[in-house]
């Protein structure tokens, strides 16, 4: 299968490309330079000339405090370029895949959200850009897979762990959000859900994040345990504690039955996901330079 992947510089789309050049599929990955999604003859054209059956969209304006003062570049990247990709998927009747947000939801409560959960308010303009993408996506492409996931690391990129990891290793202690629980999501794991997804036809909403819940606290207690670095002190904080420019769900837990159901694989448990993570970035020492 020839699959188009967008976003290949960033975490996720690296890793998917990989994956599908595993499985002895050809992946043509794509960045803003060969093709900027914003632009909707250049991504009809480079979708056309590139002969594809699938396209794999993992690129996204993701800075969720910026997008709050960015609001119009943040839509134009998720709502309008995720537009023009489903045109063209929808078009020529390609497999599309895109990539969401747990940010859809209010944050409310504490039950898992199931992915035909009715999304009423986003709290941010990153989740309401993101939902509309998912609008855009269902209007013009018929065989298509939304996958909202949440708390993203992998190694082709800034995030969460190597910020705690410098942090620790700079100040000694950390004050962390504890009352905003979800589930970290190594893009490794990931890309081979997103791989077998795109060689079935078993469409829809689907949920998808390392297995288990935790709070921001807790995730960097384990970072910090598994790292050898037990004794940075840190500190649990309440949202208000820590101010940001958006407001961050406190409920992100998924539901992800719907992956075995269809007959797929849960992704293995955030801890093993962080020791094979820690394994591969602490490798080559590079956190720490």
């Amino acid at each position: 299968m020839r699959v188009l992947v967008t976003g290949v510089k960033g975490q996720l789309g690296y890793h998917v490309v990989q994956e599908l050049e595993k499985r002895n599929h050809t992946a043509i990955g794509v960045d803003i330079e060969e093709m900027d999604i914003t632009n909707a003859e250049e991504t009809r054209n480079v979708i056309e000339n590139a002969h594809v059956e699938a396209v794999i969209h993992c690129a996204a304006y993701t800075a969720v405090d910026a997008a709050e003062e960015n609001v119009e570049l943040c839509r134009r990247v998720n709502v309008d370029g995720t537009r023009n990709i489903a045109e063209v998927c929808g078009r020529h009747q390609l497999k599309m895949i895109y990539i969401s947000t747990d940010y859809v939801f209010d944050g409310e409560g504490t039950r898992p959200w199931k992915p035909d959960d009715v999304v009423v308010q986003p709290l941010n303009v990153y989740g309401q850009a993101k939902y509309d993408g998912e609008r855009e996506v269902q209007r013009y492409v018929k065989s298509y897979f939304i996958v909202r996931t949440e708390w993203v690391f992998g190694e082709n990129g800034h995030n969460f762990i190597n910020t705690m990891l410098r942090l620790g290793k700079k100040n000694g202690k950390v004050g962390v959000v504890a009352d905003q629980v979800g589930s970290p999501t190594y893009t490794r794991d990931l890309a081979v859900l997103l791989t077998e997804m795109v060689e079935t036809d078993k469409y829809g909403i689907y949920h998808a994040s390392n297995e288990g819940y935790c709070s921001w606290y807790e995730f960097t207690k384990e970072i910090y345990r598994q790292a050898g670095m037990e004794d940075v002190q840190v500190t649990p904080l309440t949202s208000e504690e820590f101010p940001a420019k958006a407001k961050r769900p406190h409920n992100s837990r998924l539901d992800k039955s719907k992956l075995t159901e269809n007959g797929f694989h849960l992704l293995p448990p955030w801890q093993d996901a962080l020791r094979r993570y820690l394994k591969n970035k602490l490798a080559d020492d590079s956190v720490f330079h």
